[in-house]
């Protein structure tokens, strides 16, 4: 029977082996690798997926193309047949650590205690207030060309982007088409030579602010200047800046990259002993596959962590 909710009265005493924060593609994969290891997993997740808005997901071997729901509801199936494997609907607020056990808080107010923790919680993009972006963002305005570069290669694309990334974007954006405009939303950062590179590739330079993108439910078709001129393009990328989606890795103490995401080592460990990171919030490689990759990483090595700790328990 799956159980996809924990009553209040038993919170008070399960010490679960693993709370995992966050339960989309990282999170779901961690806690599979978990129930088969027969551990006693907690997810809390809020069910609100930062891909939500994207139509269809690529470049994930024997599901590509299919929509978000249909991955998350696939996965959710397959992971909550586990009998040691409960999912709670609700927002992790806080997580502190006491002794060898944390404590992890909830919006609804509960207190759930584990041995160990698996942050799956995601990024957040900071969208620009321009009107038609958000609804844009994951459907046409898009962000990963291994994601949904196929669907608009050879046609014109824009890029949304200033400095040495927009540099580096175009270029790798360049392999799937040829008419490419290059969108600083203002003045150009670039050397000398970097302007004679986009000549090279025959990139047009744009730097006129942008002030509102014109679509149809999410379709981008023309770009609107603040200077009344008009681009005419399906789809743009756009680097954006990002925060952490929850403060619990910070609260935790955890180490972070100066990038901003939460550093882990080569087994998803965080720097705080217990504290393990997949997704994300933990990698600039963003998607389904790498997601799920990451969570599979973290849950067999978390495990691993707990048998040593329970075998060395035993021959003290």
């Amino acid at each position: 029977m799956i159980q996809d909710t924990i009553t209040q009265e038993k919170t008070q005493d399960i010490l679960f082996d693993v709370i995992i924060i966050g339960g989309s593609y990282a999170g779901l994969s961690a806690a599979l690798a978990l129930g088969r290891a027969l551990r006693q997993v907690l997810i809390i997740d809020s069910g609100l997926p930062c891909n939500r808005q994207t139509p269809h997901a690529h470049n994930f071997l024997t599901r590509d193309g299919s929509t978000p729901s249909e991955l998350s509801s696939i996965a959710l199936e397959q992971v909550l047949a586990y009998p040691g494997i409960t999912l709670n609907r609700d927002t992790a607020l806080g997580c502190t650590q006491t002794g060898d056990t944390f404590i992890t808080e909830t919006a609804s107010g509960m207190h759930y205690q584990s041995r160990r923790v698996i942050l799956a919680t995601g990024i957040k993009d900071q969208l620009p207030e321009v009107p038609g972006f958000a609804e844009c963002w994951g459907i046409s305005v898009i962000h990963c060309p291994y994601c949904h570069g196929y669907e608009y290669h050879s046609k014109p694309t824009a890029i949304l982007a200033n400095g040495e990334i927009a540099i580096e974007l175009a270029k790798l954006i360049a392999h799937w088409t040829k008419e490419l405009y290059l969108l600083t939303n203002g003045a150009a950062t670039f050397s000398a030579t970097q302007h004679q590179l986009l000549q090279q590739l025959g990139i047009t330079l744009v730097e006129a602010p942008i002030a509102a993108l014109k679509h149809t439910q999410g379709y981008l078709e023309e770009i609107i200047f603040t200077d009344t001129t008009t681009l005419k393009v399906p789809a743009m990328y756009a680097r954006l800046p990002f925060i952490q989606h929850s403060d619990i890795a910070a609260q935790l103490q955890c180490a972070f990259t100066e990038h901003g995401h939460v550093l882990a080592d080569g087994m998803q460990q965080t720097s705080i002993p217990g504290v393990y990171a997949c997704g994300d919030n933990s990698s600039g490689m963003r998607s389904v596959a790498q997601a799920v990759y990451a969570g599979s990483l973290a849950g067999a090595a978390l495990n691993k962590d707990l048998i040593e700790e329970e075998v060395n328990s035993r021959i003290r």
